[in-house]
């Protein structure tokens, strides 16, 4: 996929303010440092998370990247995460920690329960530089369990991921495999 579509915030029908819906998939699932209004559950329709996209800059380093999630599409799929209601100030940061071959996708979010609105998520598609690339889950976590960046072991990422997602009730068929081979990589 390559082309995106940035979309303007809109206001909410709450406050009255310019605020944004944001869906998380990846490590924004559990790593919110940023200022949020509110979070829900949620997926969005036909798209799958995959561990495809390279980290230069948080899991690995320039001469060896890490591993991390972007979404492709694929009809019938939901990819489920969580949803950040967010002021736009808050882009200026994601923009800056999404910056290794991510861009914001204007896209429908659904919420958990029901309900649903337009919203933002970040995407590397297979035209950025840091794309890796379709892979087995074996080889994928024989990658990861190789990286480590400044923000620490590719591990770490994915396994952080796993446990949100179970938190959520979620199951994701391609996170939980690589989790797997990770540990029969690494039995200890």
């Amino acid at each position: 996929m390559s082309s995106t579509s940035i979309i303007e915030p809109r206001p909410d029908q709450s406050n009255g303010q310019r605020n944004v819906w944001l869906f998380a998939y990846g490590s924004l699932i559990y790593k919110a440092d940023f200022p949020f209004i509110e979070r829900r559950p949620a997926s969005i329709a036909n798209w799958a998370r995959r561990f495809w996209q390279g980290s230069h800059d948080h899991r690995g380093t320039p001469d060896a990247p890490g591993r991390v999630a972007t979404i492709v599409a694929q009809a019938g799929a939901f990819c489920h995460g969580m949803a950040y209601l967010v002021a736009p100030q808050v882009f200026e940061h994601l923009d800056r920690r999404e910056q290794n071959g991510y861009a914001r996708l204007a896209t429908e979010i659904l919420f958990e329960g029901g309900g649903k609105t337009n919203g933002l998520v970040y995407i590397a598609g297979e035209d950025n530089a840091a794309f890796l690339g379709a892979a087995s889950e074996l080889e994928i976590a024989r990658h990861i369990a190789q990286s480590a960046g400044p923000s620490g072991p590719n591990s770490e990422y994915l396994l952080h991921l796993a446990v949100a997602l179970r938190e959520l009730g979620k199951h994701d068929p391609h996170v939980f495999a690589i989790e797997r081979h990770l540990a029969e990589l690494n039995p200890d």
